[in-house]
């Protein structure tokens, strides 16, 4: 039985010696080992120029013992690697069966200073100790793309947006396919006020990554909600729809958000007269009880509302009545005005 399997990543040898003796072992493995039966071959992965195996996006069908060999076979190169990582899946009708993240853990110096910094970066009271073993580890390799990015999450978090604007442009300079840096810096514009300048980065972000990511969805979230700030409520229909149809997991970061997507999904839809497609958003919405506090279940009940008179359907008084008596006071002025 084949699976859909998708690989991307990118590994970094740091020298053409390195990156040459690699090859060879792959080679090696591939035949003696492997038998071939692997997902990944050789020359459509290894990059001389970069002295690199770079994946920036490689979907196929294959079985469970392939990706099993394709997996052992890349966190055996990784060991030789100086930076970079590749994450795979294996998916079955979208739901994943398999997932992993390849990435260097040797005893090399940038290694061991990026592993440190992100482990430090992860701990309240310890960003300047992370940041400055993220620097080290430029330090030691100079295109360590993922350092940068890491350096300029902590850079954001201590509000040195220059600096971190810095880390996150060199980042994606360095290694282009990584969704985290572009990201990054869109969060930079958004803290700056930059709405506009902001919009591309999250297309950029949504581009490199997969639906598979939860990235890719933060991305989408931001990106209609940049829309909307602009008044373009056309243009964030889209990224909104898609939102609000995704089943998130409970341990999703994007799972908190989905009843406020939902929210604005259906106030778009009545803003843009579409008060028929604009009730099922907001009974989503508040089928939801749990996420992010931006609109309680009394502004969804008087927003439901309004969208079923508008509709031409019963139930609105019912929705004002309840949210009345939850304290709205627009819910109460509405039923004044009935």
């Amino acid at each position: 039985m084949t699976y859909k399997t998708i690989f991307k990543g990118r590994l970094e040898f740091g020298s053409p010696k390195s990156y040459d003796k690699v090859l060879k072992m792959y080679q090696h493995r591939v035949e003696s080992y492997y038998k071939s039966d692997v997902l990944l071959k050789e020359d459509e992965i290894f990059d001389e120029a970069s002295s690199s195996l770079n994946v920036p996006r490689f979907i196929t069908q294959g079985s469970e013992k392939s990706w099993r060999n394709t997996i052992n076979l890349l966190e055996y190169v990784a060991q030789f690697a100086i930076a970079g990582n590749m994450g795979a899946w294996m998916t079955e009708e979208g739901k994943i069966l398999h997932h992993g993240i390849v990435e260097p853990r040797s005893d090399k110096g940038a290694v061991q200073a990026f592993l440190r910094g992100r482990e430090l970066a992860g701990q309240e009271g310890k960003e300047i100790e992370a940041k400055e073993a993220l620097s080290k580890a430029i330090e030691k390799y100079e295109r360590h793309a993922q350092a940068y990015e890491r350096r300029g999450q902590i850079n954001l978090l201590l509000k040195n947006y220059s600096d971190a604007s810095y880390d996150f442009t060199k980042s994606i300079d360095l290694a282009p396919g990584n969704p985290d840096a572009y990201f990054g810096r869109a969060k930079v514009k958004l803290k700056q006020d930059e709405i506009k300048s902001a919009i591309p980065d999250l297309e950029e972000t949504i581009k490199k990554s997969i639906p598979l990511q939860p990235i890719y969805w933060k991305a989408r979230r931001m990106k209609a909600e940049c829309l909307l700030k602009l008044n373009d409520d056309k243009g964030a229909l889209l990224d909104l729809k898609l939102y609000t149809s995704r089943a998130f997991k409970t341990d999703d970061p994007n799972f908190q958000w989905k009843r406020y997507m939902c929210y604005l999904y259906g106030k778009t839809l009545l803003e843009l007269d579409q008060p028929g497609e604009a009730i099922p958003a907001l009974d989503k919405a508040l089928d939801i009880d749990t996420g992010i506090e931006r609109a309680s279940e009394a502004d969804i009940l008087v927003l439901r509302g309004k969208a079923r008179k508008a509709a031409g359907k019963t139930g609105y008084l019912k929705d004002w009545q309840s949210a009345a008596a939850q304290g709205c006071e627009a819910a109460t002025a509405l039923l004044k005005k009935k």
